[in-house]
């Protein structure tokens, strides 16, 4: 009984896993670029985060203009799913 209750929760677990998987895969196929961008800043924040701190504040502010632009990015792309 058990064994049939935790079969039937794996199928259950995969299933929602396997749709949340092709409904992420959709939207980002929708909009590869926008996606190629938000890698990128990601990317580029990490770099900027592991850099020295001796730049006279301009890392900082960069990491707030990266910061600020992958929220635009993610904005653009809520707009864009949304028609």
């Amino acid at each position: 009984m058990l064994a049939r209750r935790m079969k039937k929760f794996i199928a259950v677990a995969f299933t929602s896993a396997a749709l949340a998987s092709a409904a992420t895969w959709a939207y980002a196929d929708k909009q590869p670029k926008m996606q190629d961008a938000m890698r990128h800043l990601e990317e580029a924040r990490e770099s900027l985060k592991a850099a020295s701190s001796d730049k006279g504040g301009h890392r900082v502010k960069a990491i707030k203009l990266v910061n600020e632009a992958i929220d635009e990015v993610k904005a653009g792309i809520e707009f864009d799913n949304k028609k």
